[in-house]
């Protein structure tokens, strides 16, 4: 979510509902799997009712930047939330779910209907958008 509010309440409701579906947990799997998934289609639910379109683009250009071996540079951790939060939703989303929830592209093409291919080039982006902010906050020139 884009704010703090919205995060809570979307919390507050997943909660409610994994108490209220606590009985149809079969003790089969892990229980924190279990209530991830509660957690994560709430938050897509809520999504989808406040009628954000969320594109995701199925466009693999060339401007993507590759993954270079940066010099380690210390952030603020609630700077770097911000910006996370910044990120367009599809971005956010795969980035969130991906680097956060440690899932895997074919989990999340799955999860967000989209192509892995997709999932990809929006984690891509994210990254590309996160560096070029940190970069341009630390003053270092943007190749």
């Amino acid at each position: 979510m884009r704010n703090e509010d919205d995060a809570k309440d979307v919390f507050q409701e997943a909660f409610v509902i994994a108490f209220q579906k606590m009985e149809q947990y079969k003790f089969e799997g892990s229980f924190e799997g279990w209530i991830k998934r509660i957690f994560i289609n709430k938050l897509l639910e809520t999504l989808k009712k406040r009628k954000k379109d969320v594109l995701f683009l199925d466009v693999f250009d060339t401007d993507i930047i590759e993954e270079e071996e940066l010099e380690l540079v210390a952030i603020d951790q609630e700077k770097l939330l911000e910006y996370i939060q910044e990120l367009p939703d599809q971005y956010r989303m795969v980035f969130n779910l991906f680097v956060l929830e440690k899932m895997k592209h074919k989990e999340i093409a799955k999860l967000l209907q989209i192509s892995e291919g997709t999932s990809k080039s929006n984690l891509n982006r994210a990254k590309s958008i996160l560096k070029k902010r940190i970069l341009v906050v630390l003053n270092c020139k943007i190749a």
